[in-house]
């Protein structure tokens, strides 16, 4: 099933949702397979693995990191071919003063932001679908 590639209509019915919880970033050499299964994003970068993990999970694996993120999925099934989408919304949280770490999965968009931009964040991403 092909995704939306209409940046209008990805615009319009992006449906910014906010996932419960605090995540962080980190990275480690050679991670165990727990944490591996527990990652929402993985990436193997040079340096080590990058997982984006639950920070209760981190905390209590003492794993460290420096960056509290929450996480907000557009839900709205994006193409991975879709063009404009990332840019219109990282120009609308740039306005504001707000990073963003972004993911595409299959289906949708994932967006990290600072744990404390987070109502900030929603605010400008749901004027986009105004």
């Amino acid at each position: 099933m092909a995704g939306e590639n209409n940046l209008a209509i990805l615009l319009s019915n992006a449906a910014p949702e906010l996932n419960p919880g605090k995540y962080v970033f980190c990275t480690l050499a050679s991670p165990s397979a727990e944490l591996k299964d527990a990652a929402i994003v993985t990436v193997r970068e040079a340096e080590g693995v990058t997982l984006v993990l639950p920070q209760d999970l981190a905390d209590k694996h003492a794993v460290s990191y420096d960056y509290v993120a929450s996480w907000i999925t557009l839900k709205i099934h994006s193409s991975l071919a879709a063009v404009g989408l990332t840019a219109a919304f990282s120009r609308v949280l740039a306005k504001k003063g707000i990073s963003c770490n972004v993911v595409a999965g299959y289906y949708h968009d994932h967006i990290f932001v600072a744990h404390k931009d987070t109502e900030s964040a929603m605010a400008a991403l749901s004027s986009l679908t105004s």
